[in-house]
């Protein structure tokens, strides 16, 4: 069985899938696995340390395409690269499934296996494969870091001779583990933080950090799934906390926003007047970039002014710290291969209850329930 690593295409993608003490322990299991010239470069590892870890290095992308029977990837390939796959491979990246169903297309014409790193199980024997919350703990550290970068003022209090400088105000909407990030990234800095989620049991982890927690009336109404990810809520939910969120950003230095709803627009938490009601030097960095922000004038990759506010919204901030980034992902990869790879050779059980339910497509069908409507919705549209 080959296990293929290639370098990333996107624009800005600086890690890679697979670093070389993830290649050793694979080669160990007696897999063959090759990796691209340069692929881990930006992340730290050359060549050289790639072959010390036991895996082969080509320049023949083309080649390493149709060769792979299992390609690991960072981000879905491109439908070029997947038309070179061959029938029956199987991929491993983050694919979107659920966010953009209609890009799995090429990989259900093609007849590649596809599992979606999005989709792994929030359960106790997945904790080791979870890569979105290995890449949510990155970006809520980068996002303080950017933010205090772009905030006319220091986080911490000081005192000085000169007199006694006041620590900056953070509000961080969205308490799940890059909101949490952020607010511990932004305690360490000195920075007096507040958090605020519709889930009315993140407060515990919001004070336990050491953060104010901003609740809102929600009227009995569950907000959170079997998963632990918020469920959407209703408009008049919505609406209290829109406002109780206006009153905050009058008087706060910074706005870190992380609030998604897998598979749905992320929530609007900023309404334009909202911003119009900050003051001159305030920054929101909108994490939520990647399905529609949740600021009402946020321009996903780009970074704007709206009358002396600052509105940044990142789409690959974990990109930003590559060799973190890619130390963290190869380890939550290496973790899911070790359940379908034995003695060298591919097995998929499906009823594994961490594979089948990571599936997003197996032999030209939508394998997930999940995917399966998306994809329908996405298609009759």
């Amino acid at each position: 069985m080959q296990i293929t690593v290639l370098k990333e295409t996107e624009q800005d993608e600086l890690r890679v899938a697979l670093i070389p003490e993830s290649i050793k322990k694979l080669v160990g299991m007696k897999a063959t696995v090759i990796i691209e010239s340069g692929a881990g470069v930006d992340s730290g590892a050359n060549d050289a340390d790639y072959q010390a870890a036991g895996a082969a290095i080509s320049n023949d992308r083309a080649a390493l395409l149709e060769s792979a029977d299992v390609l690991v990837a960072v981000n879905r390939p491109s439908e070029d690269a997947i038309a070179r796959m061959k029938k029956g491979a199987v991929l491993i990246g983050f694919l979107r499934p659920l966010d953009e169903p209609e890009k799995l297309m090429p990989l259900l014409d093609r007849g590649v296996t596809a599992f979606a790193m999005e989709l792994i199980p929030r359960t106790t024997r997945a904790q080791s494969m979870d890569a979105l919350s290995s890449m949510a703990t990155i970006v809520g550290y980068k996002a303080v870091l950017v933010a205090a970068t772009y905030v006319p003022r220091m986080f911490p209090m000081l005192t000085t001779a000169a007199g006694t400088v006041p620590p900056a105000k953070v509000l961080i909407l969205g308490a799940g583990v890059a909101g949490l990030q952020a607010i511990a990234t932004a305690r360490r800095l000195g920075a007096v933080v507040e958090g605020f989620d519709v889930r009315a049991a993140a407060g515990e982890a919001v004070r336990s950090l050491g953060a104010k927690f901003l609740e809102v009336d929600l009227g009995g109404l569950q907000t959170e799934d079997a998963g632990g990810y918020a469920r959407e809520v209703t408009e008049e939910v919505m609406e209290r906390s829109r406002e109780l969120i206006a009153k905050q950003a009058r008087q706060t230095d910074c706005i870190i926003t992380s609030a998604q709803v897998p598979g749905k627009r992320a929530p609007l938490l900023i309404t334009e007047e909202a911003v119009s009601g900050m003051k001159r030097g305030s920054v929101i960095v909108d994490l939520a970039g990647s399905t529609g922000g949740n600021c009402a004038v946020a321009k996903p990759g780009e970074t704007i002014d709206r009358d002396g506010v600052t509105i940044m919204t990142p789409l690959n901030l974990a990109a930003t710290v590559p060799v973190h980034a890619s130390q963290l992902y190869s380890r939550n990869v290496f973790s899911f291969l070790s359940l379908m790879v034995s003695d060298g050779e591919l097995n998929l059980d499906f009823n594994d209850d961490i594979i089948g339910p990571s599936c997003a497509v197996h032999q030209s069908e939508a394998k997930h329930p999940r995917v399966q409507a998306a994809l329908s919705a996405a298609l009759s549209s």
